[in-house]
């Protein structure tokens, strides 16, 4: 489904990604591990045109994308769910939730997943009129997944969905994350710190280190490699 081939990005003169080779079958999830700073988050937006790669291919669905808006992306169904959550926090729940449907003109497609998201979410379904502002950490973060899934996106990147919440919410979440991927058959590129999460999660998995991929195997090949273990594992 993705496929990015020696990725070269830069911010100004400093080069963030560094030969970069990544490929994402569609139904899997795939995660991308590695510490701060390592260009995890630098690779999700290069995939949206954000910070787009100097050289190098992204291929989508046997399509190049590399020198696309990213709004002409998210058209084709990549839609990224961005670390920090970046909600609308004067908006209400069900305002935030219609913002993620702006390029859908199917009613009663966008009823039904709404329906979806806060059968997810119930919590959701309870705030639907509070300010998203006013949520909790975790509570923000559903709903950021949710407002990603009412665009119902082919592909799904999370950045660092666990970032700053409490271990029983994000059990919680990866366990959504996991549902969704087996319910609607949403393929998934997750970027994580908390490695131990994102290898139990995902199908497959790459180690990012200063910008280059140094490892990539099965995840429970990578969650019994030693250097892994030692590195991102605290084992």
């Amino acid at each position: 489904m993705l496929k990015l081939k020696n990725i070269n990005t830069f911010y100004g003169n400093i080069q963030a990604l560094k030969g970069v080779t990544i490929e994402i079958a569609q139904g899997e999830i795939v995660t991308l591990i590695g510490a701060n700073g390592a260009g995890k988050s630098t690779t999700l937006m290069s995939i949206c045109g954000v910070v787009p790669p100097r050289t190098g291919e992204i291929w989508f669905k046997g399509s190049p994308i590399q020198g696309m808006s990213p709004d002409k992306i998210v058209t084709l169904g990549i839609n990224q769910v961005p670390e920090g959550r970046r909600i609308f926090p004067n908006m209400s729940v069900l305002e935030n939730l219609e913002m993620g449907t702006f390029l859908r003109r199917d009613k009663e497609g966008i009823k039904k997943d709404l329906e979806y998201v806060l059968d997810l979410f119930p919590i959701l379904a309870q705030r639907r009129n509070q300010a998203g502002g006013t949520l909790s950490g975790g509570e923000q973060q559903m709903l950021a997944i949710s407002r990603a899934l009412m665009g119902r996106p082919r592909l799904l990147l999370l950045d660092e969905p666990s970032l700053g919440l409490a271990p029983l919410i994000i059990k919680q979440i990866f366990e959504i994350i996991k549902k969704i991927n087996e319910e609607s058959g949403t393929t998934i590129f997750l970027v994580e710190q908390n490695a131990n999460q994102a290898l139990k999660l995902a199908h497959r998995g790459y180690v990012m280190e200063n910008g280059r991929i140094t490892l990539s195997d099965t995840a429970e090949t990578l969650l019994s490699n030693e250097d892994v273990k030692k590195a991102y594992l605290g084992i």
